[in-house]
Order: C-alpha cells, then sequence, then structure tokens
C-alpha cells in the first residue's frame, strides 16, 4: 500500500518562502505520476504542479503559481517537493500530495491540468494534507 506523508507546511508573511516534502512509503518503482494539489476554504481542489517521474518533459505548473513555485524529486529518498517562493494571501489552502502508479504521462498531466471535478480525484494515493497560510 503506498502512503504519502506530507511536511513543511505553515504560515508566512506574503512575499516568504516554504518547501513542502512528500515522502512517498511502499512503492519500489521508479515510475509514477505525482503532483501537489490545494484546496481553499470554500473553494474546489486545484491542481498546482505535477510531473512524471521518470520523464522531466512532463511537468506542470498551474498559472497562478509559474514562476514562483518549484516541483522537483529526489529519487533517492523517494521524496517529492514543492518549493514555494512570494508566497501570496491567495496561496493560502490546505496543500495535498497525490500520486498514481497505473496514470501514462499524458494522463498524468490531463488529470492535473484539467479544472473538472471528476480529474482532481483520478489520483488514487493521497497524502493527509498540509496547511499553508500566508497573510498580508
Amino acid at each position: 500500500q503506498v502512503q504519502l506523508v506530507e511536511s513543511g507546511g505553515g504560515s508566512v508573511q506574503s512575499g516568504g518562502s516554504l518547501r513542502l516534502s512528500c515522502a512517498v512509503f511502499g512503492y519500489t518503482y521508479s515510475n509514477y505520476c505525482m503532483g501537489w494539489f490545494r484546496q481553499a476554504p470554500g473553494k474546489e481542489r486545484e491542481g498546482v504542479a505535477g510531473l512524471f517521474t521518470t520523464d522531466a518533459a512532463y511537468t506542470y505548473y498551474a498559472d497562478s503559481v509559474k514562476g514562483r513555485f518549484t516541483i522537483s524529486q529526489d529519487n533517492a529518498k523517494n521524496t517529492l517537493y514543492l518549493q514555494m517562493n512570494n508566497l501570496k494571501p491567495e496561496d493560502t489552502a490546505m496543500y495535498y500530495c497525490a500520486a498514481d502508479t497505473t496514470l501514462t504521462p499524458d494522463s498524468c498531466m490531463w488529470y492535473i491540468s484539467d479544472p473538472s471535478t471528476s480529474s482532481r480525484y483520478q489520483y488514487t494515493y493521497w497524502g493527509q494534507g498540509t496547511q499553508v497560510t500566508v497573510s498580508s
């Protein structure tokens, strides 16, 4: 059973930085789909950034975070990261790490970028979430 454990959330002022981590347990293969989603109170869950672990060409960022957030992975540590710089109050949300071991690279990118509700929950495995709060 794959388990995802997030860490690194917290409270910062506008313009600050945080780095989220997502440790993957229970999956020993190297190729899988991973992403970061977020959900603010009263809003739909949205895809923030994603990647397919064995092909760097498959990387996604939501328009709202391009140039500020960077998704990366450490294969040796089986860990996914989200470096968040120049944070804004509108970035305040619960951030979730998600993974799937069966999606193709194209599907991996589709389901994190597609705004429809059904797509947002296609990833099989989810972490418990970590809160990010940005004050103005």
